[in-house]
């Protein structure tokens, strides 16, 4: 099969189109004939082996100990492990695995769900990672409910745009952040308002939000606490800036440790992609609720340039590989 892989940690450069072995299927998992794969944020982290926490927590200290890339993908199931009742070949599903940037990929069941019936390969798989977080981040972490200010800082990317329709399904009053040339993105996806980062801060009207989301971003805590009400959530998913070996994750450190000691929860979580979510996701796309933003679809020799368009800022929503 075809899949796209590296040998070592570095740029894009380093990705290649390859001829290798499809995966083998343990007694315990299946295996997908890949459709379409999304293209996330995690993506970039893996492949550059950035921050250094990334490789210490099991993805291979000096060289990546899985070659292939990807983590997002929407396909056909093609067979299953012995021990596997839940799927059955010919099964359409989206969910998760360790290299979806390929052909064929091998997975937990556990990690995979019943595609939604209204969307193409091409949308679902634009779903599991980035809507799970926006997920998690909403209903778990911050226990948005109906009624609620929300403000969604990074509400154009991949799972900003998940956020913003996720929390207007949960019946909050939505404020998306982005940058000028993605306003009318946001504005499409029901913010209520929109605040572009290059114009305004956060803080310059003196409004005040029960849950801030802050995705990727690089602003200081006492900033983002300044926009939260006097008992709101602040929820940190991911970080960019800071050193190599730490990332931007000195805000969520900083944010666990002050969150005890004021009125505020100040926090962070790393989400779990799992089927009950995964579903849970699919009956609000089902519902209309929720629908996947596809910056556009690529060929697999595309990836690097993706890749590069992603960490330059580029991209509206998500891109999605064809495969």
């Amino acid at each position: 099969m075809k899949a796209i892989v590296r040998d070592r940690y570095g740029s894009a450069d380093a990705l290649q189109v390859s001829e290798v072995q499809v995966p083998s299927v343990g007694d315990e998992e299946a295996l997908v004939r890949v459709r379409a794969a999304g293209l996330d944020r995690g993506a970039w982290h893996v492949m550059a082996g950035l921050p250094y926490l990334l490789r210490v927590a099991g993805y291979g200290l000096r060289r990546p100990k899985v070659a292939g890339l990807g983590s997002e993908l929407a396909g056909v199931v093609e067979a299953v492990g012995a021990n596997v009742t839940a799927l059955a070949p010919g099964d359409a599903v989206f969910g998760t695995c360790s290299a979806s940037f390929a052909e064929y990929a091998s997975t937990d069941p556990g990690k995979l769900a019943r595609m939604p019936a209204n969307l193409s390969f091409e949308q679902a798989a634009a779903v599991p990672v980035s809507a799970v977080t926006a997920l998690q981040a909403l209903r778990d972490r911050g226990r948005v409910r109906a009624g609620q200010r929300v403000l969604v800082i990074g509400a154009s990317g991949g799972v900003g745009t998940f956020a913003v329709q996720i929390a207007k399904a949960l019946g909050a009053n939505v404020t998306g952040v982005c940058t000028t040339q993605k306003v009318d993105l946001v504005r499409s996806l029901g913010a209520d308002h929109v605040i572009d980062y290059t114009r305004a801060d956060i803080t310059d009207d003196g409004q005040r939000y029960d849950v801030v989301l802050d995705i990727g971003g690089n602003r200081p805590l006492s900033r983002l606490r300044r926009a939260l009400t006097s008992d709101g959530t602040l929820v940190i998913v991911g970080g960019e800036g800071g050193g190599r070996w730490t990332g931007g994750i000195h805000r969520q450190l900083g944010a666990m440790i002050l969150s005890p000691f004021v009125r505020q929860r100040l926090g962070t979580f790393i989400a779990k992609p799992n089927s009950t979510d995964l579903d849970a996701l699919r009956a609000l796309i089902e519902a209309g609720s929720v629908t996947p933003a596809v910056d556009r679809v690529i060929a697999l020799d595309q990836v690097p340039e993706a890749i590069r368009d992603l960490a330059r800022g580029r991209v509206r929503g998500k891109i999605v590989i064809a495969t």
